[in-house]
């Protein structure tokens, strides 16, 4: 598992049974019994992966400041995409379905602190929530996909989405 995990953050790897087993320093057929498939494997490893990024978006519900919240989720989120971006990319058309649950879990928390931070004020309400919640996911994507993705990167587009999500003076 951790082995996987590994490649599927290395830019130039491809996590084929065979890089798998021999990073973990096992046979293609240890591999092949114990997860079934590469896809099971694969989709055991990043379903983990998600995992506590999930409960940080559940956790960040919990936290008095609504704006806060999503702000520092945005940011690990970022972080993680910057790690495991090349993970989307090879993912392709596998049948992962631990990793769609936990994809899904964690859309829904980020739609949460959405409509938590709509609710209490501290974004505009003139955008759909879920048209904010396309907006973040493509742009914390592209950013940390950057040649200079950085934490002094991903805090700036943050201060720039919050900013921008702040609600709007009524216009005549």
């Amino acid at each position: 598992m951790d082995a996987t995990k590994t490649l599927l953050a290395e830019g130039g790897a491809t996590p084929t049974v065979d890089a798998i087993s021999r990073r973990a320093g096992v046979g293609a057929a240890t591999v092949v019994r114990t997860f079934g498939s590469k896809e099971a494997l694969i989709d055991a490893a990043v379903a983990e992966l998600l995992v506590p990024l999930v409960q940080r978006g559940r956790d960040a519900l919990l936290e008095p400041d609504a704006e806060q919240a999503l702000r520092g989720f945005l940011v690990e989120v970022i972080a993680f995409q910057s790690t495991y971006w090349i993970m989307g990319e090879r993912l392709g058309e596998m049948d992962l379905p631990a990793t769609t649950a936990q994809r899904a879990a964690l859309n829904a928390a980020g739609l949460d602190l959405i409509t938590r931070a709509r609710d209490d004020g501290a974004i505009r309400t003139d955008i759909e929530a879920s048209v904010v919640t396309v907006l973040i996911g493509e742009v914390t994507y592209a950013v940390a996909r950057s040649q200079s993705a950085s934490p002094a990167l991903s805090e700036s587009y943050v201060s720039v989405i919050m900013d921008g999500l702040r609600p709007q003076p009524v216009r005549p």
